[in-house]
């Protein structure tokens, strides 16, 4: 284990972790809601630094990151545990485990860079799980991957306090945030949250100027409400940028922790979706049930070509001179 930051001494005597926007209060011998930040021997420690879990090469669009880097490949790998208790979650067996559940081998930050290094991998992601929750660790893979030359992205539930967003944005280059929904009852009773502190985050994310891309998962009977998405897109549009892309993502039940509660998405939720996006005046919206290239806003010229290659996205660039090759307008692509 690893002695934590981000906590303090609480008025009733308890450490108060000051990690994330549930900012739990723990008692000796107690763990977090995350199961992985625990008290020892009378201080925070964590108990996900180095246990790295799921470390693998993948295209930067898997993520999804469509505007930064597109083409590229980027180590991603996650730890146990989660500050959320959703059942819709991407990475549920990792989510839900505590590291005394898990034999993991330790990686040290140096190793993880190493592993990026030797795999041909510009970025670096913090993806598998909420990263949130092992910011210590993150930090420290991320400073050495800015000395190395790579890029540091994490893929969030953006429910991390404001004292960790101003210790990891000096050294991010790229996020994806899932917003959810814009409902809080949602939050309150699927991921055990709320949804103002996340709105919050992204509204700061989009004010120090990080790459921000933002996911939907889209979920029969819970956030496919074409009320609840116009919400939701002009919330982006206005609040951050027209912009940001945005990608409304089919729900997978079989990955889920209660596959009976909800149908897998359609194709036509996920249409209507693209089609609200674009209402609202998103200028990039990333639904899936088309081709999801990119195209200039001005011209409509293609600026990258995306197709899937046994399973796995793949992207063509034709935005080398960071312009539009037609119209020479200024490609919203990030490097």
């Amino acid at each position: 284990m690893h002695a934590a930051g981000f906590y303090h001494e609480a008025s009733d005597g308890t450490l108060q972790c000051d990690l994330c926007r549930h900012y739990c209060r723990i008692r000796p011998d107690r763990s977090g809601l995350c199961r992985v930040r625990r008290i020892v021997d009378g201080r925070l420690c964590s108990l996900s630094f180095g246990h790295a879990l799921a470390q693998t090469g993948e295209p930067v669009e898997q993520l999804p990151l469509y505007h930064f880097k597109p083409g590229t490949s980027t180590w991603a790998f996650g730890t146990p545990g989660c500050n959320f208790t959703s059942a819709d979650c991407l990475n549920l067996e990792s989510s839900r485990s505590g590291r005394d559940e898990v034999d993991i081998p330790f990686t040290s930050p140096g190793q993880i860079v190493e592993n990026a290094i030797k795999a041909g991998c510009s970025s670096i992601s913090c993806s598998r799980s909420e990263p949130t929750i092992f910011a210590e660790y993150a930090l420290e893979i991320m400073r050495l991957a800015r000395n190395a030359g790579l890029r540091n992205i994490w893929v969030s539930n953006g429910y991390m306090s404001t004292n960790c967003l101003d210790a990891i944005l000096p050294w991010l280059d790229a996020i994806n945030i899932d917003l959810r929904s814009m409902d809080d009852a949602y939050y309150r009773r699927i991921c055990g949250a709320r949804v103002e502190p996340v709105l919050e985050n992204l509204r700061y994310i989009y004010a120090n100027g990080v790459h921000l891309e933002i996911t939907t998962p889209i979920t029969a009977g819970h956030s496919d409400s074409p009320a609840m998405l116009e919400r939701l897109a002009g919330f982006i549009a206005r609040d951050l940028g027209p912009e940001i892309p945005w990608h409304p993502i089919p729900f997978h039940p079989r990955i889920s922790g209660k596959p009976e509660e909800s149908p897998a998405s359609n194709a036509a939720a996920l249409a209507s979706a693209g089609t609200i996006g674009r209402n609202a005046g998103l200028l990039y919206v990333y639904s899936g049930t088309a081709q999801d290239d990119t195209v200039c806003r001005y011209c409509g010229k293609k600026l990258v070509s995306r197709r899937k290659m046994l399973g796995h996205p793949s992207a063509v660039r034709y935005d080398a001179t960071g312009a539009c090759p037609s119209c020479k307008a200024l490609s919203p692509i990030k490097d």
